[in-house]
């Protein structure tokens, strides 16, 4: 089904059946099993990526600890039709463009105001639109993945009473974390925006066609 047309009743529908998760559109944070696989388990304090740290020293206000921190946001119509929206606006808005060809860096954090970026730059600038959207910034967190050749990408991980969904440039679904062809490795603390977590993914990769 496109994503376009795809409602939270689909995406619950999915859950169900893939991951056996059925927790009820209204259930309260409290009550979600964060244990449950639609969530990815992190094992603690990992190194923070050198172009998020970079991206700190100039943003200090946004990579601080959150005032309040909320594991999941409830995934109702109204915030599915919004990750869906600003997910394929941004994707279609910015033009992928590499740090080394942009800036001449390797490595470059920042948002795609001028309509280029790369992975990370199109990340941030979907956690910004939801942040004024008004989801809590504790529950949008920059996520590092391996991609099945072996590459490095950036995706941003949403916290759902759903699960943890991803929104990415490379595929347009909004999808599970569980349901995407990456090997998960860390991201963003909860509690602290600067910080990072590492994730426990023991998926078997997708081995990249040769």
């Amino acid at each position: 089904m496109p994503i376009r047309n795809a409602t939270i009743s689909t995406i619950a529908a999915v859950l169900v059946t893939l991951l056996g998760f059925s927790a009820p559109a209204a259930a309260a944070a409290s009550a979600v099993d964060l244990t449950n696989p639609a969530f990815a388990p992190v094992t603690g304090p990992t190194s923070i990526p050198v172009g998020h740290s970079d991206f700190c020293k100039v943003r200090r206000d946004e990579c601080s600890v959150n005032v309040r921190t909320i594991e999941v946001m409830e995934l109702n119509q109204a915030r599915w039709d919004q990750l869906v929206s600003i997910n394929n606006d941004v994707n279609q808005a910015v033009v992928p463009v590499s740090d080394q060809n942009l800036y001449h860096l390797a490595e470059f954090w920042t948002y795609p105001d001028d309509g280029y970026g790369d992975c990370e730059d199109i990340a941030l600038e979907k956690r910004r639109e939801l942040i004024a959207g008004g989801w809590e910034p504790s529950t949008l967190l920059m996520t590092v993945v391996r991609e099945s050749n072996g590459d490095g990408h950036a995706v941003l991980m949403v916290r759902t009473d759903r699960g943890d969904l991803v929104l990415d440039n490379q595929y347009g679904a909004v999808k599970v974390w569980t349901d995407t062809p990456y090997q998960f490795l860390k991201r963003q603390s909860q509690a602290n925006a600067g910080d990072w977590v590492a994730i426990a993914d023991d998926r078997m990769m997708i081995v990249a066609a040769k």
